[in-house]
């Protein structure tokens, strides 16, 4: 298990640098913007809408652009979040913990958590979607993404800038059954292939789309 501040230190570190390389990546990747802007279409008149793990605000972006209004980037890295709002002005950004979600019952009517479990165990997983589906509004959609696979891998460089930090892969199965624990409903779950371009790690993706019963 990583310390929470672990995690923080190695975003802080190098927010600028990845907000300079991840800004636009989603032009490069054709598969997100479908499933994107489909998630962004069916829930656009549901009420508030989290961006969880938000990083620089590239997602946020997209959800806005293509109808949800009300929607707010939110990560654990206050320097994430200043680079969010640098980027993006028109958008909401704040600091926010998906393990701890400040927000009351029930307040979101859907949430998007694009890689933002990648640090967790099962463990913090469960905790994560337990913390979801209690912000949810009843049949409110989750829609998030990981990396597929069963092992850990050790970055102590991003680019040039020093970290240390683990990213974790997870069965897709294993995934759905903790989902299915926290009373969610899945209504689809997709694998890809690795983009084979300079915005992508190398590994297969996995995303659900699940709804809260």
């Amino acid at each position: 298990m990583q310390s929470k501040e672990k995690i923080i230190k190695c975003y802080n570190d190098v927010a600028d640098d990845y907000a300079a390389h991840r800004s636009n990546e989603l032009s490069k990747k054709h598969f997100d913007c479908l499933l994107l802007k489909e998630f962004a279409s069916v829930n656009k008149d549901k009420g508030p809408c989290a961006d969880f793990g938000c990083g620089p605000g590239q997602t946020t972006k997209f959800l806005y652009d293509h109808g949800i209004k009300d929607v707010t980037g939110i990560d654990i890295s206050s320097r994430m979040i200043d680079a969010a709002k640098r980027l993006f002005p028109k958008n909401k950004f704040e600091t926010g913990d998906i393990l701890n979600i400040s927000n009351e019952s029930n307040y979101f009517g859907s949430v998007l958590a694009f890689y933002a479990i990648v640090h967790f165990t099962y463990d913090q997983i469960k905790t994560a979607f337990s913390e979801v589906n209690r912000v949810l509004e009843k049949g409110g959609q989750f829609l998030f993404s990981f990396h597929a696979g069963n092992k850990v891998v050790h970055f102590d460089k991003a680019n040039d800038i020093d970290v240390d930090i683990d990213l974790y892969f997870f069965h897709t199965d294993k995934i759905i059954a903790v989902l299915q624990e926290t009373s969610f409903r899945i209504i689809d779950a997709i694998e890809r292939q690795p983009y084979n371009n300079d915005v992508e790690y190398q590994s297969k993706r996995a995303y659900i789309w699940a709804e809260k019963i």
